[in-house]
């Protein structure tokens, strides 16, 4: 279902199409490492309605890991009803009680404006910064 929620992002945000194989190898992949990050489900009636993820960045500057949110997905069914926070509310809470953890980051696509609106009630806050990579690996279908 993770892999399932995450081929759905990518198409939802950014109009991608991801290989399955791809993905559902990289879900495992970080379920067999937890020290990469972890994955964090919201299920009803034992359905999952909703994801997020974490990975860990060390940062130097704080003597600490800052967990990066990624794959966010509420099934559109659940979205406005509360799952998304209570995600993220358990995450924060958890980076929060976890020692040497010293804050969360996430990027989103520029123009999901609702996800803006949602994280930043929340309190996470617009940072100066741009995202920029260089990807070696097509994840896409071609």
């Amino acid at each position: 279902m993770i892999a399932k929620f995450n081929t759905c992002l990518a198409l939802e945000t950014e109009g991608k199409k991801l290989k399955p194989e791809l993905i559902e190898a990289g879900v495992q992949n970080l379920l067999a490492n937890p020290q990469f990050g972890r994955y964090f489900v919201a299920c009803l009636q034992g359905q999952i309605i909703g994801q997020m993820m974490y990975t860990v960045e060390w940062s130097d500057w704080r003597n600490g890991q800052i967990w990066w949110l990624q794959s966010v997905y509420v099934d559109d069914n659940f979205r406005r009803k509360g799952v998304f926070t209570a995600l993220f509310n358990y995450l924060n809470n958890l980076a929060r009680s976890t020692p040497g953890v010293v804050g969360i980051r996430l990027y989103a696509e520029r123009n999901n404006r609702s996800a803006f609106a949602a994280y930043e009630r929340l309190g996470l806050l617009q940072t100066d910064y741009q995202v920029l990579e260089n990807i070696f690996v097509s994840w896409e279908h071609d």
